[in-house]
């Protein structure tokens, strides 16, 4: 059986995520900050499988250990590691006041720092994967790419994110492959927590007409697990084409 383990996978590209690898025969791994009752839910979604959840912040290095520990008892390897866990709040980019040092660390210590920790922590259990090659989708933005975003401190932790991505597909080829899979704005929960101008401009810029769904993006997912078999290193955009604007 694979396994895939993918955190933050209460959220609302984690849970589309996790559902649809389950839904393909995967055994599940839901790991969660704070959305304990939505992880519970979500386990008792998924179809048939030895699935687990487990409370493991990304930037709690104790946590990590903990989940290491427990998946390596459990399943024994991984097949996929999907670094999901991600953070962010609007600022307007042209108000640097308003964007905090606290904020700035908040979101570069769980976008980065925790996608680098997660990678290291599981790097042993992805090489003894069922799979030829194992793999690892960091979950990146195209505001990583083109510096419009949520926040200009979000913008440079994806594109960290991204240069992450290339320099761990040189570096633990040819046994795991790294791709970042990178949406637009995918339309969830926090919608609301944005103005209605930004995101009518969003929409207006996007040539598909149409924010992504979290469905979207774990259609790219599991297709580079799936059938992008030969790619590593990559970023894979999910904009509706809105690097085209």
């Amino acid at each position: 059986m694979k396994t895939v383990l993918v955190t933050g996978g209460a959220g609302e590209i984690g849970s589309a995520i996790c559902q649809k690898f389950a839904q393909n025969g995967y055994d599940v791994i839901i790991t969660y900050n704070s959305n304990a009752q939505k992880a519970e839910e979500l386990l008792k979604k998924l179809p048939n499988g030895n699935h687990s959840i487990f409370h493991a912040p990304t930037t709690d290095a104790q946590k990590v250990a903990e989940l290491q520990e427990f998946v390596t008892k459990k399943y024994g390897k991984i097949d996929v590691l999907v670094n999901n866990a991600g953070i962010t709040t609007p600022v307007p980019h042209d108000n640097l006041d308003a964007l905090t040092d606290e904020w700035i660390d908040k979101i570069m210590q769980t976008n980065f720092r925790g996608t680098f920790a997660m990678t290291r922590a599981f790097k042993d259990l992805l090489t003894k994967s069922s799979e030829e090659t194992a793999l690892i989708v960091n979950i990146s933005s195209i505001a990583g790419i083109y510096g419009i975003g949520s926040n200009v401190a979000y913008c440079a932790s994806k594109a960290a994110i991204d240069s992450m991505t290339r320099s761990l597909g040189r570096a633990l080829a040819p046994k795991i492959r790294v791709v970042s899979v990178s949406p637009g704005f995918v339309e969830g929960e926090y919608t609301k927590n944005f103005d209605p101008v930004f995101l009518k401009n969003q929409m207006d810029n996007t040539p598909l007409q149409r924010f992504a769904l979290g469905k979207d993006v774990a259609n790219a997912v599991f297709s580079v697990a799936t059938q992008l078999t030969f790619s590593t290193g990559n970023i894979i955009t999910v904009d509706g084409g809105r690097l085209l604007k």
